[in-house]
């Protein structure tokens, strides 16, 4: 009997795990995203953040573990988290970008060429590069599930 109800309970158990199985958010780095870009081109979504930024935080613990957000992500778009304060040499599109110190912080360049548009850069920013990697989208500040979910959406429709 004994082994009967602990047969059970681990059969219960694994298909309850296996239903809520969460799918993982696929992340790239700039390097693997130029070698994607000649295989099979897509849009990049790069998000902008600082280690101390809670918004940034906020958003990672929210939007991007929304499920409709994760399958658009790793379907139709190649995914780029960017810590704006990056100590590593990041090379993309054959120039390297460096970390540049600044008073008692600093900003990694590429995170300025890619608000370069922008006075200031400000976290969180999320950026779509279109399959070419010029900067088509930039939108500063948090985004819930539902605005991203438009915004990805949007950009692929006009696009």
């Amino acid at each position: 009997m004994k082994q009967i109800f602990i047969l059970v309970y681990l059969t219960t158990s694994l298909s309850f795990f296996s239903q809520t199985g969460k799918i993982p958010l696929q992340e790239y780095s700039f390097s693997e995203i130029e070698k994607l870009q000649r295989i099979k081109p897509r849009p990049v979504l790069v998000f902008l953040y600082t280690d101390w930024c809670k918004i940034c935080f906020a958003m990672k613990q929210t939007t991007f573990q929304n499920k409709q957000i994760i399958k658009d992500l790793n379907t139709k778009y190649y995914l780029v988290f960017l810590n704006g304060e990056e100590k590593k040499d990041i090379t993309f599109l054959g120039t390297t970008f460096s970390y540049k110190p600044t008073g008692s912080s600093g900003i990694h360049e590429l995170a300025k060429q890619l608000t370069l548009s922008k006075k200031n850069t400000i976290y969180p920013t999320s950026i779509i590069l279109n399959t070419k990697n010029e900067i088509d989208v930039l939108l500063e500040g948090y985004l819930n599930s539902s605005n991203m979910h438009s915004v990805l959406n949007s950009y692929l429709k006009r696009n």
